[in-house]
């Protein structure tokens, strides 16, 4: 048995940091990996899913052939196929085709012990790779999540995807029915609409992007249908079986919907069995391992988890946040988490961003609270660019005057979303934002008409 600081399991993005982080604060570490070194987002999910959206957004294929080296001559971006052809090359060569030897070869550098397989914990301090075991003082979950695929009769009888399939396929179907309008869904069916695929969008709330204010939900869906995809919402599919298309499935509207695939998004739960939680007391279910402020498991002194597994926020930037929280403890500097200005983002186009609370979660929260909203199209920077605009919302505590809420819809909202998520995070005062001098042309001067609206509703 190898005795060390720190085992961490799963590395993923909130492991891989985590290791990295502490073997340079002089820990001992073991990252166990049953699967890729960086997890998902590099090889499977984020960097191949924003490669293909960006070669979708792209009008000349000489510029996409630049990218990949695939040409030195013209060639027609009309021919969906040869369009496809130089996009997956792309994405393939950004997802460095699923090869993490790399990323492994680096953190061995560092000090980190890759240790290769499905870890589990045989006993307190105790955790086994195949018939290896490692001894740890504290142990780090970091097992990730996985598609979760629901429950609709039939549907294992027909061509199905998740969206780790879609992204790393080179084939292109005919036509594409996706189950889920979440930003996975969104996505996808934006970039195989775009690629000449026909595509049916199916969600079960009345908008896309759900979750979001139904702002956000109306910019999103009008983009989409641009794109050519067309939205079934309101509607679930009961069931589904073989035909000659590939898949027929039925609604619960009593329509039907064929198509050569079927993509499923609606959702990923945290990887949770069969790594001995129970061992030690430790009940996870459904919404995933359940921890404190400092990112230590609840009821256990050495045990913390990071990541989907949490269930808190399924996103990387929010996995490399609970693997600093977790760093911090674990080197005796302390650290606590602070959720309400996670950024969520939905890479379509138009961009999508948010963060903190919409304005219905804010109030079912008690919170009393004022909106405002601008519309994107009247900034001197869409005007410019010629963009089709979007918008920005924003939403205050009328009690403390600070900003708990904002959405963006427009190019590059990601990054221009980054000043709600400060204000948000920091609970800076309105008067204080309003004085903030925006660079001009921007889509983010934006925030001063929506902030002036805010200030005189504030005011009443």
């Amino acid at each position: 048995m190898r005795s060390f600081d720190v085992v961490v399991l799963g590395a993923g993005s909130a492991g891989e940091n985590l290791a990295a982080a502490l073997v340079e604060a002089g820990r001992s570490v073991a990252l166990v990996a049953d699967g890729l070194v960086g997890g998902e987002c590099p090889y499977l999910a984020c960097m191949p899913s924003k490669s293909l959206l960006r070669s979708a957004s792209v009008r000349s294929l000489v510029a996409a052939a630049s990218e990949v080296g695939a040409t030195a001559g013209p060639v027609d971006l009309d021919d969906p196929a040869v369009a496809w052809a130089a996009a997956t090359t792309r994405r393939d060569e950004i997802a460095r085709h699923q090869d993490d030897r790399a990323s492994a070869e680096h953190l061995c550098r560092l000090g980190v012990e890759v240790v290769r397989g499905r870890g589990r914990v045989v006993g307190p301090g105790e955790a086994a790779v195949g018939d290896e075991r490692l001894a740890w003082t504290d142990l780090v979950v970091a097992t990730g999540s996985r598609a979760s695929v629901p429950a609709v009769d039939g549907l294992d009888a027909v061509p199905t995807w998740t969206s780790d399939q879609a992204l790393t396929s080179p084939e292109r179907p005919r036509s594409l029915v996706v189950m889920g309008a979440g930003a996975v869904g969104s996505e996808l069916s934006q970039v195989y609409a775009r690629f000449g695929v026909e595509v049916t969008l199916v969600e079960g709330a009345d908008r896309v992007a759900p979750s979001e204010d139904p702002a956000v939900g109306h910019h999103l869906g009008a983009a989409l249908e641009a794109s050519g995809v067309r939205l079934r919402l309101g509607t679930t599919v009961a069931s589904a079986r073989p035909g000659p298309e590939g898949a027929r499935l039925e609604l619960d509207d009593g329509s039907t919907v064929v198509a050569e695939r079927v993509l499923v998004a609606t959702g990923r739960r945290p990887t949770v069995e069969g790594i001995g939680l129970e061992v030690l007391g430790i009940r996870a279910g459904a919404e995933g391992i359940p921890i404190d402020c400092r990112c230590r498991v609840m009821g256990q002194d050495h045990v913390w988890a990071a990541g989907d597994v949490t269930g808190v926020a399924p996103y990387t930037h929010a996995a490399n946040y609970q693997a600093r929280v977790i760093a911090a403890n674990l080197v005796g500097s302390g650290a606590t988490a602070d959720y309400r200005a996670i950024p969520r983002a939905i890479y379509t186009d138009p961009e999508v961003a948010a963060v903190g609370l919409p304005a219905a979660r804010a109030t079912q929260q008690g919170l009393d609270v004022v909106t405002s909203s601008f519309d994107l199209a009247d900034t001197a920077r869409a005007v410019s660019d010629g963009s089709a605009g979007g918008g920005l919302g924003l939403v205050a505590d009328r009690r403390r005057r600070t900003l708990v809420g904002a959405w963006a819809v427009g190019a590059h909202a990601d990054g221009w979303i980054g000043q709600a998520t400060v204000a948000i995070r920091a609970e800076i005062d309105i008067e204080v934002l309003l004085d903030v001098v925006q660079p001009f042309p921007t889509y983010s001067e934006a925030y001063f008409p929506a902030l002036q609206d805010l200030a005189a509703q504030l005011q009443r």
